[in-house]
């Protein structure tokens, strides 16, 4: 596990594309979210 932990925030690429995962894993679910929100709205 340090191994791992060494090369991800061990240099400023790692923290960098971790950083960049999690972004995209946060934009993911939002729009996973909002299309289950719009799906679930009754016709208007």
């Amino acid at each position: 596990m340090d191994l791992w932990m060494d090369l991800l925030f061990g240099n400023d690429i790692g923290l960098m594309s971790m950083i960049v995962l999690a972004v995209l894993l946060g934009i993911g679910f939002f729009f996973i979210w909002l299309f289950v929100a719009k799906s679930r709205e009754p016709d208007a």
